[in-house]
């Protein structure tokens, strides 16, 4: 049944389609804050620091600290400069840091409370019964898989893991208590019926029930205060704009305000209209531009979702909106709030009590994310290694070739549209280079010397590379990254393909779907920039470890075709 008309994408264009739903909600970020409670949240920040070495992130490198930029960098017109204050052109503003995924925090929470767990019971059986016997062992490992088990699976089914029941950390004590208490009477019950009674110490038993729950609560406890803490900073909230203004803004804002311990905050409301349909003012949220304006403002600073707040009846206006708006790299969501048609509560996400159709969803992010960037650390830092020495004669070869640097930078767009510095070895005589990219280079192109057009086909020009993805500028597999006045034909790609710019809703790779398909080298016709980005598209949304790794052992291959390469 057709529920509402949405986007799809093919061939790089936007084309019309039944709406598709799905379960996933946005995500939220934290970072670490002075803590409360010190004794209880040492813990919490040993865990948060395992966890931020491996980066768990979803932006670039600049994104991951705090940084101070003028204004004028940060904003784009004069009503988004309402929004970061201040009353001169040199204020500063300061961006919340993005370290940590709602879901990895989650996820992490429940490892480690099954491990400590697991932990607690088996120093006290070391200590209580030391005996460490093939017969005693083998009594000891069931009851602790069962309990290690069972009790995080109940807590993870009644909703104990999520970021809500860790802020209301006192709310859930009688579900804790209750959970654990069905699970040790369920093992004394056990060995009650069995007979098996003497075979257990009961001392273990009762100190295991007593102490796992206190270190539990212990644990929970610094995370509660250190959540808290963090959430009063503004280091965890999600971001979200209101798309449309007026009476349906104002219906969310009551809802919002009325939601218990909820994560998101209002930043702003974006609508072209300017008439008494969107006033300048929703209660104490200002209009802070239009839907162009806000892709602008999206791009520069954080936003993680965008709330529609249009009624579903108005297709064409939503087409309009989410053509706009579906490049940018963030949760979409239609507000169902204020709508009389209702669907089955499974077709909704939900922030507090307020229903959401979900639109589009922010790629790469949670443990998506968290996997793709060890993938990206680890195989990176091992191909510099492995590479070291054909790197060292391809800048050897370079630089007897021809004068100049070994090494070529040149301005990419990266990850939202950010401009980053791209490594590569100079394949082009130094006085002839094209940092802009304005001039395609094509066959027996003289700009390009001799050891440049063997490592142009070789794509050894590529190898420092693997730099940028220690700077966490690229991934080792994406949509590779475009310089900046690229051209299909005698046009800029963003003039050739709607929604070009939809392709940077992740970083960009060393290699990528489109490269191993063929579509790498000279785009000297507007179809293939097309191809190229029909294939980025692809890959976006069906990004998974293995199709990365595919990609990846199919690279070298895919190499030996050069008839587009020079």
């Amino acid at each position: 049944m057709r529920l509402l008309s949405c986007l799809s994408r093919k061939n790089g264009r936007m084309q019309q389609c039944s709406l598709t739903l799905s379960d996933t909600v946005g995500n939220t970020f934290l970072t670490s804050t002075e803590p409360s409670r010190q004794q209880l949240v040492i813990p919490v920040q040993f865990l948060l620091w395992i966890v931020d070495k491996v980066q768990i992130v979803s932006k670039g490198s600049k994104f991951m600290r705090h940084q101070k930029t003028t204004k004028a960098n940060i904003v784009s017109s004069e009503a988004m400069a309402k929004l970061v204050g201040g009353k001169d052109d040199t204020a500063t503003y300061i961006e919340p840091p993005v370290l940590f995924s709602r879901t990895v925090i989650e996820g992490a929470a429940l490892i480690f409370e099954s491990l400590l767990l697991t932990i607690v019971g088996t120093v006290l059986w070391a200590i209580y019964v030391a005996d460490f016997t093939a017969e005693s062992v083998l009594l000891f490992l069931p009851v602790a898989g069962f309990v290690g088990f069972a009790i995080p699976l109940l807590m993870h089914v009644n909703d104990l893991f999520s970021i809500q029941a860790f802020l209301q950390f006192m709310r859930t004590i009688p579900k804790l208590l209750i959970i654990w208490a069905g699970v040790f009477a369920s093992v004394f019950a056990f060995v009650f019926f069995t007979k098996i009674g003497a075979s257990y110490s009961r001392l273990w038993l009762g100190g295991w029930a007593v102490g796992g729950f206190a270190a539990t609560f212990l644990f929970r406890a610094g995370l509660s205060a250190f959540l808290k803490s963090s959430n009063k900073a503004g280091q965890m909230e999600r971001r979200a704009v209101l798309v449309g203004g007026g009476e349906p803004a104002a219906n969310i804002m009551k809802a919002f305000n009325a939601a218990p311990a909820n994560d998101v905050k209002i930043i702003g409301i974006f609508d072209d209209r300017d008439d008494d349909r969107s006033p300048p003012t929703v209660g104490e949220l200002k209009k802070l531009g239009t839907l162009a304006e806000l892709v602008d403002f999206a791009r520069l600073t954080r936003v993680d979702m965008l709330i529609i707040t249009l009624p579903l009846v108005a297709e064409n206006r939503l087409l309009q909106v989410l053509k706009q708006l579906w490049v940018l790299p963030v949760d979409i969501r239609l507000s169902a709030y204020s709508q009389k048609l209702r669907y089955k509560s499974r077709a909704y996400s939900y922030i507090g009590n307020i229903p959401l159709l979900d639109v589009f969803d922010k790629p790469l992010s949670g443990w998506n994310a968290l996997l793709k960037n060890i993938e990206d650390k680890v195989l990176a830092a091992l191909a510099l290694v492995v590479l070291a020495p054909v790197m060292g004669l391809v800048a050897l070869a370079v630089k007897l070739d021809s004068p100049g640097p070994a090494l070529f930078r040149q301005k990419r767009y990266g990850f939202n549209n950010e401009l980053i510095e791209v490594f590569k070895f100079r394949s082009m005589y130094s006085d002839q280079g094209d940092a802009k990219a304005t001039k395609l280079v094509t066959r027996n192109d003289p700009r390009v010397t001799r050891v440049g057009r063997f490592i142009r086909k070789t794509s050894l020009d590529e190898l420092p590379q693997f730099f940028n993805v220690l700077r966490g500028e690229l991934s080792l597999v994406g949509p590779r990254p475009h310089a900046t006045h690229a051209k299909a034909k005698d046009n800029l790609y963003t003039d050739v393909v709607d929604g070009y710019f939809a392709r940077h809703r992740v970083k960009p790779g060393i290699t990528g779907w489109a490269q191993i398909n063929g579509w790498r080298g000279e785009t000297d016709t507007e179809d293939k920039i097309q191809r190229r980005v029909e294939h980025d598209l692809f890959y976006i949304e069906n990004w998974s470890l293995l199709f990365d790794l595919y990609i990846l052992a199919k690279t070298p291959f895919s190499l030996i075709e050069t008839d587009n390469a020079y």
